[in-house]
């Protein structure tokens, strides 16, 4: 192909759109809209509180350290402490502060540690569908496998626990070209996945409606502190300040709006006991702040279905692609 044709055809693919989800159609967080959360809140927050459960001799983790040829004891041991210790310290926290909580289960975890879920049940937790187990990824299903997958789940929780799940995390947050699909049709009414706004978004499907409700990938104690490597105490300040500034956004006079914060929390991290004491820190400001009405402390789900609510009296359009 000469020098010219190869010019020819880029120039034609610079003129044409880049391909698009087709899920929702772009949204700038200047367009504001009119309704509060409950009680007239600027600001929601919710903890979603991941409780995984990973196979011994296969698949993947997180680490601590270098990856070692199976069975890495090293890695898969330090995971285990979150559902052994540092789960039941963040539960105790919780209970203190009388905060609600959006758990995040691995269905493995019934056969593995029923007492932990049924322990998040009690407290009256939201129970999130996250999948069987962390040690494999949901996108490397077929569109069959994948919806067995959220239908095992599903089914899981509502026999185990007696609530059906109303949202999703999918393990390390893979999908299929089909998943929103795939959550709607199988009695899903959100999901978790996606991180790119601080307010709910409507996401088109091939059927049933679906809530996009913002989870965090920098308020999220994995990336930041396994990734990025930060210590317990900078990640209770990153709390703190991202609270501050969405606070001060969601109340601004001239622009109001309702906004999201989530924090994302791993008992194996955050339930060390020197970063649980950080952790107790950041938690403290927020009920501080609650205590004035400006925050409302919720779940997931509480917000779906306070969205739904939005929409059903037409107090916000949401757009379409």
């Amino acid at each position: 192909m000469t020098e010219s044709r190869t010019l020819s055809i880029a120039l034609d693919r610079a003129r044409e759109p880049l391909a698009t989800h087709g899920r929702f159609a772009y949204r700038p967080i200047t367009d504001t809209d009119a309704f509060r959360w409950p009680g007239g809140a600027g600001l929601a927050v919710y903890l979603g509180f991941n409780l995984e459960h990973f196979a011994f001799g296969e698949g993947l983790g997180a680490a601590l350290g270098p990856v070692s040829p199976q069975p890495d004891v090293l890695n898969h041991s330090w995971r285990e402490y979150g559902n052994r210790v540092g789960a039941w310290r963040c539960i105790e926290l919780f209970e203190r502060l009388e905060m609600p909580v959006g758990t995040l289960i691995n269905t493995a975890l019934y056969d593995h540690c029923p007492e932990l879920v049924a322990a998040c049940v009690a407290r009256g937790d939201e129970l999130i569908g996250h999948g069987h187990s962390n040690a494999h990824r949901q996108s490397d299903l077929d569109e069959s496998g994948e919806r067995e997958l959220l239908l095992h789940c599903r089914e899981r929780i509502a026999q185990a626990s007696g609530v059906a799940p109303l949202g999703w995390l999918s393990p390390w947050i893979s999908e299929s070209y089909l998943t929103p699909d795939l959550l709607a049709e199988t009695g899903y009414g959100y999901t978790l996945n996606w991180c790119h706004d601080d307010r709910p978004v409507r996401m088109a499907t091939r059927g049933a409606p679906l809530w996009s409700i913002p989870y965090p990938q920098e308020l999220n104690d994995l990336p930041m502190m396994v990734g990025r490597q930060m210590d317990g105490k900078a990640f209770a300040d990153m709390i703190v300040d991202q609270f501050d500034e969405m606070l001060d956004q969601a109340n601004r006079s001239s622009a109001p709006q309702a906004l999201v914060m989530g924090i994302a929390l791993h008992p194996y991290l955050v339930g060390q006991p020197y970063r649980l004491r950080h952790l107790r820190r950041a938690l403290q400001h927020i009920a501080a702040a609650r205590a004035n009405g400006d925050v409302w402390m919720t779940t997931p789900g509480a917000i779906a279905r306070f969205m739904d609510e939005v929409e059903r009296n037409s107090a916000t359009p949401q757009s379409t692609p």
